[in-house]
């Protein structure tokens, strides 16, 4: 893993596919011990990007929400009425 890409140069979604395939690899369980630690030391580096990332893209939409005067909307399910008697 000597030619692994810089996480700061990777597209969200590069470090997503890699993250899945370190997922994938540790939980196979066939990795040496010394292999799995640092599979999941990037691991951990891959989720902090993303993490942050996506936190720094939920901040710019909530800004162009506010700037077109916007609010955010929540979708509740649980507090919808039921529709099961519909089929009856």
């Amino acid at each position: 893993m000597a030619d692994q890409k810089s996480i700061e140069d990777m597209t969200f979604k590069e470090a997503s596919i890699e993250l899945e395939q370190i997922v994938r690899s540790l939980e196979a369980g066939d990795l040496e011990l010394e292999e799995s630690l640092e599979r999941y030391g990037r691991g951990v580096e891959l989720l902090r990007s993303l993490r942050e990332r996506l936190s720094n893209a939920e901040q710019k939409v909530r800004v162009l929400l506010d700037e077109a005067g916007e609010t955010t909307v929540t979708t509740d399910t649980a507090s919808a009425p039921s529709t099961a008697y519909l089929d009856d």
